[in-house]
């Protein structure tokens, strides 16, 4: 039996809106079975109260509990609101979990002093700016964060309208661009803009997914 890979998902965003990211399992990983454990009451719940919930944390917990009872030699969590609960997960099973903002973090501070980070949702700002300083002081280095919320943005692209949605994303970059020297999205959902952001903006810019697909690959490999 091959190896397999558990992703948990909070909400339908990868499953009915931004495909791109089954697409990029596809290319990198396509011979890994998969498990996608789903759901989408999560992250909704979590926008609602503008936090995380002990009751939020102990479903993610037992998420990756039950994603280790399948089988799973990796377990993948595809939301970076929740990426706290990942920290309190991790203690109780013993398989490898991973963040999907992890790599993209260590990138980020690698590259730059002066990052932006373009966030779709709330809630996702904070678990982004603590995950930075976090992997900051591991390294060592002073770091200035310049977070922009673009706010509605992420339910006007659940509700169907893309192009509204990567109008009010674009701005947001512009304008942030003018302080930084990197962008990163903290929605795994806004991949799909990078190449668009990078050209008018100028600057790089850093998306989760396949950094974190990537990054899961060879650890997979190495298992």
């Amino acid at each position: 039996m091959g190896k397999i890979l558990a992703c948990i998902h909070t909400s339908l965003v990868f499953i009915n809106v931004e495909t791109l990211v089954n697409d990029l399992f596809s290319e990198i990983m396509p011979d890994i079975r998969r498990i996608n454990i789903i759901d989408d009451s999560l992250l909704p719940d979590v926008m609602a109260k503008g936090e995380i919930s002990q009751e939020v944390t102990t479903r993610m917990c037992n998420y990756v509990k039950m994603a280790e009872v399948g089988g799973a030699n990796v377990i993948l969590s595809l939301c970076s609101s929740l990426g706290p609960t990942i920290d309190q997960a991790r203690k109780l099973v013993k398989v490898p979990v991973i963040k999907i903002d992890d790599p993209m973090a260590e990138i980020a501070i690698e590259s730059a002093k002066r990052i932006g980070i373009l966030a779709t949702v709330k809630t996702t700002l904070n678990p982004t700016l603590d995950l930075l300083q976090e992997k900051a002081k591991a390294k060592r280095k002073e770091v200035e964060l310049f977070p922009c919320l673009v706010d509605g943005a992420f339910q006007i692209l659940m509700s169907g309208n893309k192009p509204r949605h990567d109008a009010m994303v674009l701005q947001a970059a512009l304008d942030l661009s003018r302080k930084v020297d990197i962008l990163l999205c903290a929605q795994a959902s806004m991949t799909r803009l990078v190449p668009n952001l990078e050209s008018e903006t100028g600057l790089t810019v850093l998306s989760s997914p396949r950094l974190a697909i990537e990054y899961t690959k060879k650890l997979i490999d190495n298992l």
